[in-house]
Formats: C-alpha cells, structure tokens, sequence
C-alpha cells in the first residue's frame, strides 16, 4: 500500500509568514494553526478578527514589523525587553511572568471572550507548543461547519454557530 500523507490542517513548524504565506494559506488551507501564529502573550494570532478579515489582513505577531497594524507591532508585550533581552519565545520564559501587561491582557481576554492567555502560556510550558496547537484546533473549530472560530466574535462566522460560553460571558 502506498504513502498516505497527514492532512493538510495539522500544526506545522513555520519560517515567518509573509502576506502571500497568509493569502496562499487562507485559500488553501483555512484551518491550518501553525507554531508562528502562537504570540508570546499565548494569544492565537488565527483567531483573531485582525487575522482572519478579508481587507488589510494581519498576518500575525511573529510577522515582520512592517506588515502589523500599528496597534501590534506597537504592541508592549510583542516588543518587551525582557523577552528580547532573555531571547525567549514565550512570557512564560520569563523571571517576572505573569507581569502585569500579560495580567491585564488575561483579564480582559477572560472577561469579554472567555479565552485566558495566561492559561495557554501554562499548556504551552506544559506540554508543549506542538501539544498546544492540536488543543487549539480542536477547541476553536466550530462543530457546525468545521471553520475556525474567531476569539472576538460569538459566532461563527460561515454557519452563525453559536459559542456556548459566549453567552455566559458579562457584556
């Protein structure tokens, strides 16, 4: 019997995306979560509104500065000098996490989308980035339709599936 390749939606370990990277990878494959797209804050750049829109796309915080909206590549966290200066890939690698930048990105994430970035940095230390994406893909695919699900909105965007814990959340 012949060679059967993986499917095309599992992880990958990627260079930095370009915005071709992005709209090839939008196109071709919309489900894909790769290790880059995972911010040092542990905030999921596929997720995001700012990635996912059709105009003026991000193509996430490990990208090239010149490529971010002005709001990410001015971003605290993504510029912080102790994760430079430790050349660390993640706040967890840090002697002062959480600091209070990643304190507050987490509260307002655990308020107003249930998502808490200080949880998946703690996955991600754990048991790894690899383990931590397939986690990701499994919670964020919507059981509707298959499409990944944005953090920012309570639905999905292709089947209006509504998101359980949306509801609960304070608004």
């Amino acid at each position: 019997m012949g060679h059967v390749s993986a499917p095309e939606y599992r992880y990958t370990q990627a260079s930095p995306l370009s915005k071709t990277d992005i709209t090839r990878g939008r196109s071709t494959k919309p489900n894909t979560i790769t290790t880059m797209l995972i911010a040092p804050c542990g905030m999921n750049c596929r997720l995001c509104r700012a990635f996912q829109r059709d105009k003026n796309t991000c193509p996430g915080c490990r990208s090239d500065d010149s490529m971010l909206p002005k709001s990410c590549a001015l971003c605290r966290i993504r510029t912080c000098e102790n994760l430079a200066a430790a050349h660390a890939k993640y706040c967890f690698s840090c002697e002062i996490f959480p600091c209070r930048r990643v304190r507050h990105l987490d509260k307002r994430y655990r308020t107003r989308y249930g998502m808490s970035v200080i949880d998946n940095l703690t996955h991600i230390k754990t048991y790894g980035i690899r383990h931590f994406v397939r986690a990701q893909k499994a919670r964020w695919t919507c059981p509707g339709c298959g499409a990944l699900l944005c953090v920012h909105d309570p639905q999905c965007p292709n089947c209006r599936y509504q998101r359980p814990e949306w509801a609960s959340l304070p608004r």
